[in-house]
C-alpha cells in the first residue's frame, strides 16, 4: 500500500499526493457493522459553538471495531481489507468459524484468507493477539490496552506501533510511538504487528476543498486577529504576534500542561522526545 503522484490536469492535483488503495480488497462495507453517526458541528447540546473551525464534510457511517478481542481461542478468517473514513488505518473483516462477524484494525501484511487468533497460550504472529507478558522481549505490537478488559487504546492510528523492551514481574515496558518510555500491565491485551496504511504521513491534500470534504474549516491565524480577538493580535502591518499562544493565553510552545499527581506518572519511565 503506497502513494501515487496525479497528473496535474486540474489545479487541485498539481500537489496532490492520494493512497493508492492497492490493498484494498472491498468497497462496500458490512452492513450489520455499520452505524449511523450525527455530527456536531462543533456545537454543544444547546447549540452553541464551543469549537471553532468544524462543519460540514462528507456524511460518513461508523464501523463497529473491535479492540477487545474476547473471542479466545476461536479462529477468525480475513475476508477482506476495507477503507474506513473514520479513521487513518485500514480495517479487516474477520469471519469467525461460530458465524460472527467482526471488524479489527489491519496489521501491516494481513492478506485476505489468514487466520488469526486471540487468547492466552498463542503464537505471536501478525494479526494475533495475546497479553504482553506471552509475548517475546522485542515485539512490534497495536492497539494495546491500559486496562486489562477495557480494550486498546493506545497505537491506532496508520503506521504505528510500539515496541515491548523488557518484561518484569507484574510489568512491561514498552518504547511507544512518540519516543516514551512507560509501564505497561502485562495482562493487558495487544495486537502482533504495525498498524497498516503507513504512508498515510506522505499523503498530500493539494487543494482546500479537500479539507472541506473532511468536515475541517478554514482556520484564522491569531495574528492576523484584533487584540480583542486573540493575544497575539493587532499591530501595523506585521508589527504584532510575541510569544505563541492560544487564544485563553495559554503559552502554546515550551511549557509543560501534563499534571504531575496524575495517576499514571508513576508508570512513565521517561517522556517523549523534545
Amino acid at each position: 500500500m503506497g502513494v501515487k503522484k496525479l497528473r496535474p490536469i486540474t489545479p487541485g492535483q498539481r500537489f496532490r499526493i492520494a493512497p493508492d488503495f492497492a490493498g484494498l480488497t472491498k468497497k462496500k462495507p458490512e452492513k450489520s457493522l455499520l452505524v449511523s453517526v450525527k455530527r456536531t458541528g462543533g456545537r454543544n447540546n444547546t447549540g452553541k459553538m464551543t469549537m471553532r473551525y468544524r462543519g460540514g464534510g462528507h456524511k460518513k457511517r461508523l464501523r463497529i471495531i473491535d479492540f477487545k478481542r474476547r473471542k479466545y481461542n476461536i479462529p477468525g478468517v480475513v475476508k477482506s481489507i476495507e477503507y474506513d473514513p473514520m479513521r487513518t488505518a485500514y480495517i479487516a473483516l474477520l469471519y469467525y468459524v461460530d458465524g460472527e462477524k467482526a471488524y479489527i484494525l489491519a496489521p501491516e501484511g494481513l492478506k485476505v484468507g489468514d487466520k488469526v487468533l486471540a487468547g492466552q497460550d498463542i503464537a505471536p504472529e501478525i494479526g494475533h493477539a495475546l497479553p504482553l507478558k506471552a509475548m517475546p522481549t522485542g515485539t512490534m505490537v497495536h492497539n494495546i490496552e491500559l486496562h486489562p478488559g477495557r480494550g486498546g487504546a493506545m497505537a491506532r492510528g496508520a503506521g504505528a506501533s510500539a515496541q515491548l523492551i523488557a518484561k518484569a514481574e507484574k510489568y512491561v515496558t514498552l518504547k511507544l510511538p512518540s519516543g516514551e518510555r512507560r509501564l505497561v500491565l502485562g495482562e493487558c491485551m495487544a495486537t502482533v504487528g504495525t498498524v497498516s496504511n503507513s504512508d498515510h504521513m506522505n499523503t498530500v491534500l493539494g487543494k482546500a476543498g479537500r479539507n472541506r470534504w473532511l468536515g475541517r474549516r478554514p482556520r484564522v491565524r491569531g495574528v492576523a486577529m484584533n487584540p480583542v480577538d486573540h493575544p497575539m493580535g493587532g499591530g501595523e502591518g506585521k508589527a504584532s504576534g510575541g510569544h505563541p499562544r492560544s487564544r485563553t493565553g495559554l503559552y502554546a510552545k515550551g511549557q509543560r500542561t501534563r499534571n504531575k499527581k496524575k495517576y499514571s506518572q508513576k508508570l512513565i519511565i521517561s517522556r517523549r522526545k523534545k
